[in-house]
């Protein structure tokens, strides 16, 4: 397993737990993408017109995410600050509420449990909301996770079955008479800095920092490293998705009493943003998108356009303690589906570009990789990287 975010080690658990040898190799496991991600588990919620294939994945993978977190719970002895209720969408002008309207129709046509609701509605819901909120729509089978405690619980329960998990970089796929064969590490001295570690950050456990083989054999590879994995050296043309970086900068904040019930959403003068509470009285604030390659500098700009628009929502904000700021780098691809399933290259799999979701889409991907590692064929597949792959002929 080359990647070691939620969907990686999620892959590693549930491929372990049906006892196949896993090694998973990631130079920050637990970090990247995984540690900057509010967790928000919300399908509904962020439907968009011309997405409706990964609203489908999303409603799949959600309820799974019961069953996932409870047994996840068990082997990793960690509460995820799994809660289900719900997703609140509110519109802070004209414009913004004619939209949310309009996003009311089309979700209606899908037959999407949505209600809408006016602006003292929603008020009453959140009663930290600004008074300029003009109407909202609320999906009540949205649910969130706190997506740092599930890389952790995942990194504890791995340690339970005795997988490794390396602190190295992957330098290449070894790839021998057209088939994998394993992949070469980078050497331990030529580590560049790692991805999305903070300064203070505690430590996971079971990573292994030490000696390690300079080449791993393995029958199968799943390359599962976000942002990365369509640059890996080894692998013919043609083979890797087109992946790309989409950097997300994300404030949390810490509240001297509870400030929000349920995920707010909103779209402030065509902006959106969104604040996710956590049971600890942690609220996390996000997120931008932005096109800027491997960057993952935090800047001022960008928590300003976060905390701005947050404000107009809701007002208190700006007392809150500010505890974090991250910036993570999302996979992203063409038409915003995830990537997994084999390659045109024997022995090459991959789970990867799923942009914003993720952290819900991980018991739905781990369950179609761990088929796939046992031989099944999946019908119907839309996630197939076939349908990016060109010949290598």
């Amino acid at each position: 397993m080359v990647g070691g975010g939620v969907v990686g080690l999620s892959v590693a658990w549930r491929a372990a737990k049906e006892g196949a040898a896993v090694t998973v190799i990631d130079p920050d496991p637990g970090g990247g993408a995984s540690y900057a991600a509010a967790g928000m588990l919300a399908p509904v919620s962020e439907v968009t017109y011309t997405e409706e294939p990964l609203l489908r994945l999303g409603v799949d993978s959600l309820a799974r995410w019961p069953r996932f977190a409870a047994e996840l719970t068990e082997a990793g002895g960690d509460d995820l600050d799994l809660r289900s209720a719900g997703t609140l969408d509110v519109a802070f002008g004209a414009d913004d509420l004619t939209a949310l309207g309009e996003l009311a129709e089309f979700m209606a046509k899908l037959d999407l449990p949505v209600e809408r609701l006016t602006g003292r509605e929603c008020r009453r819901l959140e009663p930290m909301l600004a008074p300029s909120v003009r109407g909202g729509l609320l999906a009540p089978g949205d649910s969130w996770v706190n997506p740092r405690r599930v890389t952790r619980a995942l990194l504890t329960a791995l340690s339970r079955l005795g997988v490794p998990v390396l602190r190295r970089r992957v330098a290449e796929v070894v790839v021998a008479g057209g088939t994998v064969q394993g992949v070469r590490l980078a050497a331990a001295d030529a580590e560049p800095g790692s991805r999305g570690v903070r300064p203070g950050r505690p430590p996971l456990p079971h990573q292994d920092s030490g000696a390690a083989p300079e080449q791993i054999p393995a029958d199968q590879v799943v390359l599962a490293a976000g942002a990365w994995t369509g640059s890996l050296p080894g692998v013919p043309g043609g083979v890797l998705p087109p992946v790309r970086p989409v950097k997300g900068q994300i404030m949390r904040l810490r509240t001297p009493y509870p400030a929000l019930t349920r995920c707010v959403r909103g779209t402030v003068h065509g902006s959106p943003v969104y604040l996710v509470p956590r049971g600890d009285g942690e609220v996390v604030l996000g997120a931008t998108q932005e096109e800027m390659g491997f960057d993952t500098r935090v800047t001022a700009g960008g928590l300003w356009e976060i905390l701005r628009d947050a404000r107009e929502l809701v007002p208190g904000v700006t007392e809150w303690e500010v505890t974090d700021v991250v910036a993570g780098l999302r996979p992203g691809t063409p038409d915003n589906l995830p990537v997994i399933g084999r390659t045109a290259l024997p022995g090459l799999l991959v789970a990867t570009g799923h942009h914003r979701g993720g952290v819900l889409l991980a018991p739905l991907t781990a369950d179609l990789v761990v088929r796939l590692l046992a031989g099944e064929t999946i019908v119907d597949h839309s996630c197939s990287p076939s349908r990016f792959e060109e010949s290598t002929e």
